[in-house]
């Protein structure tokens, strides 16, 4: 008689959810190979095949569709079971998997995510970066950390700190033979380290005159995708750089980067922990809620 995993019927879902093997293995807490051997000796056990797969691509047979559909409300009422039952725990435990992009995720490992793991060293923090806004529920995550106006209307959300605010910086070497542009529109005149969006789009510098929108499509010598890399760039003097405040504060005070147009950046809406309204949440759940509330209540009383 065959017997059956849970953690392998999850694995189909996240396998269906992702599209790759690749993509689905963090989900379930599996290296690819191992996922790929689970899901071999389920096919076997069932005896049949439930992915095509082909060194590109991986999709699910016309069994496998069926399977998803009905397996698929089972596991949903199977898990809110286990919910249930983690929730009268003492003892926070299990894994918590967050969902935001990079910035912020630097923004919230210290004064969150590596404090809940100081109080709660049972429980096991996924933290995913993306810049590609997802759906946290289809995709398998409990919470979701994204500026507040970039939260679904029906999650509940939770302020984790202050406005933010964009910076305007340039390293002082930069400056020794060139002049700080005092408009937005000077930015043309100078060498601009540039980003690229997730989507590939160039991202225009953003800022605000009397109320008013104001974007800038810079030029410059290089292009870049993540903001650590487009730091060290400025810091060595290739240009001017448009970042989160946060990540280029400690330059700033230190005087390695020097700050120009602040006028010109207007206050950003707070980040915010989400997450879809749950019954009977597990413990390490309902911990970390709590510990985002004790957060921003600190912030508003700073």
């Amino acid at each position: 008689m065959s017997t059956y995993k849970l953690t392998d019927f999850d694995a189909v879902i996240a396998i269906s959810r992702r599209g790759s093997f690749r993509a689905a293995a963090p989900d379930v807490g599996m290296s690819t190979s191992a996922l790929s051997n689970a899901i071999s000796r389920l096919e076997e056990q069932l005896g049949v095949r439930l992915f095509n797969r082909t060194t590109r691509s991986v999709s699910l047979t016309e069994a496998g569709q069926r399977f998803i559909d009905q397996v698929s409300p089972a596991l949903k009422d199977i898990h809110l079971a286990l919910d249930t039952v983690r929730s009268q725990q003492d003892t926070p435990s299990g894994t918590l998997r967050i969902n935001t992009f990079a910035t912020a995720g630097r923004e919230i490992l210290s004064p969150l995510v590596l404090e809940f793991l100081r109080r709660f060293p049972e429980v096991r923090i996924d933290l995913v970066t993306e810049g590609n806004l997802v759906d946290i529920v289809a995709d398998g995550f409990d919470f979701g950390v994204r500026s507040k106006s970039l939260v679904p209307a029906d999650m509940i959300a939770i302020p984790l700190g202050p406005d933010r605010r964009y910076a305007v910086v340039a390293s002082p070497a930069y400056f020794d033979t060139r002049e700080p542009p005092r408009l937005p529109s000077d930015l043309l005149t100078h060498a601009c380290v540039r980003t690229r969006l997730p989507n590939g789009a160039m991202f225009r510098w953003q800022f605000e005159a009397d109320g008013q929108p104001v974007q800038v499509d810079v030029d410059g010598p290089i292009t870049l995708d993540e903001a650590s890399l487009a730091r060290l760039a400025v810091l060595d003097s290739v240009g001017i750089g448009f970042f989160m405040e946060s990540d280029v504060l400690d330059d700033i005070a230190a005087g390695r980067l020097l700050r120009v147009l602040d006028e010109w950046t207007p206050p950003l809406s707070p980040l915010c922990l989400y997450y879809p309204s749950r019954r009977n949440p597990p413990a390490a759940f309902r911990a970390f809620v709590e510990l985002a509330r004790e957060l921003a209540r600190s912030s508003r009383n700073r």
